[in-house]
């Protein structure tokens, strides 16, 4: 992990109170895989005095194709993400990382089907080229390993849809549906998924009511699936405990952290009250 001050290169909005954001930090780019994260933090001023968890939505590079650093897409939803959007190109954050586990991948999954509610689309886009070959991560060489990406991805109405482009540009075949009907299947993810052929695995990530009825289906129809988990964090590096998740365990149930047991767990271990 490291912790550096990392400029601010590019900042744009990409979709209604969703914007893009582009960090100078090659070494956490150089190490950061699919699924993990890096905590972000206002350094002027205390409020707020903690950092906020981003999932890696892509990677930076220059004309000559050299690692600059990362791409992060946030939704206004809180006093740091309503404040990140004043911070112009050549302003400073507080960036460490990379953070939690990547998302597993499965040598005998041929087909996978991504399912995204709200901002949960973002940590999806280097998935795909991970698993369509388009790149490598972590020091890895790129290697293909399937030939199919699907996504169902579902906001509350189309002025929300952020990136869908890019995901078509890396391959992913795009499903949409909004919860107002304004654009695509008139609808929740979950309802959309169902009518779908079924695939190997699932993978999801979104609010917890939609990740909820994603387990829930998943267990329904004996699907294998994996979610990323959004939660605040205080640390991001399992210090402070308040990132706790419930999960089953042999006798019951226990938490684990999602900061450095996750993000991604099985939808399957995962306690719901």
């Amino acid at each position: 992990m490291y912790q550096v001050n990392a400029e601010i290169l590019h900042q744009e909005k990409i979709a209604e109170k969703t914007y893009l954001i582009r960090l100078r930090c090659p070494e956490i780019a150089s190490l950061i895989r699919p699924g993990q994260f890096i905590m972000i933090r206002i350094p002027t001023g205390s409020d707020p005095l903690l950092g906020r968890p981003f999932a890696l939505y892509d990677l930076a590079f220059d004309l000559n194709g050299v690692l600059l650093g990362i791409d992060v897409v946030y939704l206004q939803v809180g006093k740091m993400t309503c404040l990140l959007p004043n911070l112009t190109v050549g302003k400073f954050v507080e960036v460490w990382g990379p953070l939690g586990k990547p998302f597993p991948i499965f040598p005998d999954v041929k087909k996978v089907t991504f399912v995204a509610g709200g901002i949960g689309q973002t940590p999806f886009l280097t998935f795909a080229k991970q698993l369509l070959g388009i790149h490598g991560y972590g020091g890895d060489a790129p290697r293909k390993m399937l030939d199919s990406v699907e996504m169902i991805y579902g906001v509350r109405n189309k002025s929300y849809f952020a990136g869908v482009s890019e995901f078509e540009k890396a391959g992913i075949q795009m499903a949409l549906a909004t919860d107002d009907g304004s654009k695509g299947f008139h609808g929740r993810v979950t309802q959309l998924l169902e009518q779908k052929p079924a695939t190997d695995h699932w993978y999801g990530c979104g609010p917890e009511p939609m990740l909820k009825a994603l387990g829930d289906l998943a267990h329904e129809k004996k699907m294998p699936c994996h979610v990323s988990l959004e939660s605040p964090m205080a640390c991001g590096l399992g210090i402070c405990f308040s990132c706790v998740v419930k999960v089953k365990t042999g006798d019951g149930w226990d938490y684990r952290r999602i900061c450095v047991d996750g993000p991604v767990f099985d939808s399957n271990c995962l306690v719901h009250d």
